[in-house]
């Protein structure tokens, strides 16, 4: 069976039908008995898988039903997503129009015009249509499935073609595409002409090719080539698919090598390159536009009767051949379609494989049952369709929060407060204490509550002061300020973290008691020795100004005498460490002296004391590594070298410890 589009078999043309998927129908309530009746039990018997109900004993009785009204009425409405309709249904049809004809599965079917019941399938629509838009969408619905590139039709029992979508006319509903597929074996007056055209990366490739001869000239070259045959007495000449009428490739340098892109775009993109190389490529692309418009010139006549016109090219390629005056194709033609697969190069043998491609119907064999199985198959595995949209209940917009204004009072009070914050955060304690001269009254003195609009974490400038670690900042304010070192932090629930780094940071003072329950001061916050100290020594110099040992929660206080103790502790320990050292470092070494002395005559004979240093690349320094030191070595020399390497290192800790 030839597989050419353009001469498809005319028994195969009589039998095919639009392949259409069947989407499963919610099962209807019926009795046993007449489950039994049904020819589905039948061994043997054909079915039509578009008409419910539909089974045939023989193929002559199968291509009748194909030709019926039922069975166009049903065609046309499964294409346009709807339901089928059974025999009954389809007779209560016809009998609700004006003009009803004959039940249309009888044998005066044939008497009837094929103009006369596309008309009357056509008012059956029309009615179905407008019904359909009075009522609501059901839930049943058809699933609407996505369009492939290739139509398929279906001749019974078990035989499938496929042809690309892109060969038939736009705006077309796919219900016409088998009277179009017909009316594709005749060529006409002109035959059927087709142009090819691909340009990427300044290689070009046209075609122009008659797919269908015109009918004349089929049958005076049957004619002649019977004629031949019976004088030579030798069968006929196999008619040719296609000829071909004109064909060119051509080739310009255009875009850089490797790394792709065309010089026009390049310079879009970054400005004008000087190179030479840019200057060849902007050259070849003016004249791989030129070689095209004057190749279209010259095959002017073809294209104009061209029924389809094969273009590969980029968005800015596509100007190329519509885009300047005369131009033998328009923008927008309805000849214009894209290859509906992947291409390669531009190149000859790629056009013919196209062409090749394009006019050879694709060809399957599966059987009713295999391609039911198929389509519930690929029914179920599309996406569900969505949920009708819920109208959403329009809630009130939430109030708006309103923002009170604020006085020029205000305003200044709060640049005051921004001011001495950052100040005491950032310990500027000389600009501070010029500032609090003159507005330290305005603000409420030292011990004023930090306003909350603040975000600070302190309650006091004292306490913003210890967060902040200023030592400086927090021995004026207790000291020349005489700040209250006992007022709790108010803001508890903010500063848990903050009470868990200061617990964790007291932990290495053995005086300091962690604070019971919530109550905290401004001591509680401070995370370093030296600032706790500050806080020490203020309360063992004024120890009469508050409550430091109580509500302070300061520990002890810490004199002079005290600090001098601890310093001299410091002292003596150092000292104790320095002996320890003295007496470890003088008893390696009297290690190392006995065993030079024990050393045996046989590593001396070797001469293994020095070992011979290996060529080769060593590290930056010149020394060998530890490891490469060692390498070649007795036990004895490597213990020997490892105690006075101990030896030097015991040394050097003496030394960092008496310059100290």
């Amino acid at each position: 069976m030839s597989n050419y589009i353009f001469a498809l078999p005319q028994e195969l043309l009589d039998t095919l039908t639009p392949r259409l998927l069947i989407t499963p129908e919610p099962p209807r309530p019926s009795s046993p008995a007449k489950i039994e009746e049904t020819p589905t039990n039948i061994a043997g018997a054909r079915a039509c898988n578009i008409c419910p109900g539909a089974f045939f004993a023989d193929v002559e009785a199968q291509r009748s039903h194909f030709r019926s009204d039922w069975h166009r009425y049903n065609v046309k409405v499964r294409l346009s997503q709807g339901k089928a309709v059974d025999l009954a249904s389809f007779t209560t049809l016809l009998d609700e129009l004006e003009d009803s004809i004959s039940g249309s599965g009888s044998d005066s079917d044939s008497q009837i015009s094929d103009e006369s019941s596309t008309d009357t399938v056509n008012a059956l629509l029309q009615k179905t249509r407008l019904n359909n838009g009075k009522r609501s969408p059901s839930p049943d619905a058809a699933i609407s499935v996505p369009r492939t590139a290739l139509t398929w039709f279906h001749s019974p029992p078990s035989t499938q073609i496929g042809i690309y979508n892109a060969i038939f006319p736009l705006k077309t509903s796919p219900s016409s595409y088998l009277e179009t597929l017909k009316r594709l074996q005749t060529g006409g007056e002109n035959g059927r002409i087709w142009s090819m055209f691909m340009v990427a990366g300044g290689h070009f490739a046209g075609l122009v090719v008659r797919v269908c001869p015109p009918d004349e000239q089929y049958k005076s070259e049957d004619e002649d080539a019977v004629a031949k045959a019976k004088k030579k007495r030798k069968p006929p000449p196999p008619k040719p698919d296609f000829e071909i009428l004109h064909h060119k490739t051509f080739h310009r340098y255009t875009t850089r090598r490797k790394q792709g892109g065309s010089q026009s775009t390049n310079d879009k993109a970054k400005g004008n390159a000087k190179s030479a190389g840019a200057t060849l490529r902007r050259y070849g692309e003016q004249a791989l536009k030129e070689d095209i418009q004057n190749l279209l010139s010259e095959w002017a006549e073809e294209v104009q009767l061209s029924e389809r016109i094969w273009l590969r090219a980029s968005s800015s390629n596509r100007k190329i051949f519509w885009d300047y005056e005369n131009a033998q194709i328009a923008k927008g033609d309805n000849r214009l379609r894209g290859y509906p697969f992947p291409t390669r190069r531009p190149t000859q043998s790629e056009l013919m494989r196209c062409l090749n491609e394009l006019t050879r119907a694709k060809v399957t064999h599966w059987t009713e049952a295999q391609l039911q199985s198929q389509d519930e198959e690929y029914l179920a595995s599309l996406p569900k369709p969505k949920p009708a949209p819920v109208e959403a209940i329009a809630l009130p917009p939430p109030p708006k929060e309103i923002v009170p204004k604020l006085s020029k009072e205000e305003e200044a009070l709060r640049e005051k407060w921004r001011r001495v914050l950052d100040m005491t955060t950032k310990g500027r304690l000389d600009a501070l204490t010029q500032f609090w001269k003159r507005e330290g009254e305005s603000l409420g003195g030292v011990d004023a509550h930090v306003p909350e609009w603040t975000g600070e974490r302190g309650s006091t400038l004292l306490q913003v002061a210890t967060i902040s670690g200023q030592e400086d900042v927090v021995q004026w304010l207790l000291e020349d300020l005489r700040a209250n070192p006992t007022l709790p932090l108010f803001h508890i629930a903010d500063d848990e973290s903050e009470l868990q780094a200061v617990e964790s940071d007291h932990s290495d003072t053995m005086a300091v008691s962690k604070p019971s329950g919530p109550r905290r001061t401004a001591y509680d916050l401070a995370r370093t020795r030296e600032l706790r100290n500050v806080f020490r020594r203020c309360a063992a110099s004024h120890p009469d100004w508050w409550d430091w040992y109580g509500d302070a929660r300061v520990p002890s206080g810490l004199t002079k005498d005290k600090e001098e103790e601890q310093e001299e502790k410091k002292k003596v320990r150092r000292k104790g460490l320095k002996d320890k050292v003295r007496e470890r470092v003088a008893k390696e070494k009297a290690q190392v002296h006995e065993t030079t002395l024990e050393e045996p005559a046989s590593a001396k004979i070797t001469g293994s004391s020095k070992p011979k240093q290996e060529d080769g690349p060593r590290k930056l320094g010149g020394a060998p590594s530890a490891a490469e030191g060692l390498v070649g070595l007795t036990p004895e020399m490597r213990a020997k070298i490892e105690r006075e390497r101990r030896a030097r290192a015991a040394e050097a800790r003496m030394k960092a410890l008496g310059s100290r």
